[in-house]
This record gives C-alpha cells, sequence and structure tokens, in this order.
C-alpha cells in the first residue's frame, strides 16, 4: 500500500538529499528559540505581575481619564 506525502515533504526530503549541510543549519536555528529550559519561578512571577489590559488598546473612548 502506498502511502500520501504531501508536496511540502517531498521538496523537503529532496531539498535535505541534495543540501544535506542544511539538516544542521536547521538544528542550529531550532535552538535558538526552541530546545530552551524554562525557568519556572522567573515564569510564575512574570505571570503573576502581568498588568490587566483594556479590551481594546488601539482606540480611548470619549469621557475617558486622561483624554484632552
Amino acid at each position: 500500500m502506498e502511502f500520501y506525502e504531501s508536496e511540502h515533504t517531498k521538496f523537503m526530503r529532496e531539498l535535505f538529499a541534495k543540501r544535506p549541510e542544511l539538516i544542521e543549519k536547521q538544528k542550529e536555528a531550532r535552538a535558538i528559540w526552541w530546545d530552551k529550559q524554562v525557568d519556572r519561578e522567573a515564569l510564575k512571577r512574570f505571570k503573576e505581575n502581568k498588568v490587566p489590559q483594556n479590551g481594546y488598546v488601539y482606540f480611548s473612548w470619549p469621557g475617558k481619564e486622561g483624554e484632552q
């Protein structure tokens, strides 16, 4: 039985076959944003100290405090 393979998967498979050095570059790039240890205490403090935001921040309703 033959399985479906998307165009994107085929493209990536062919690209990595032609340029195997991209696999290492992909891993390096991923490590910039992902695969990090999370400081759970700092994350907890960050969430606790979050300031509530108004529903729509790009527009001020007339009569609100601080308007001219």
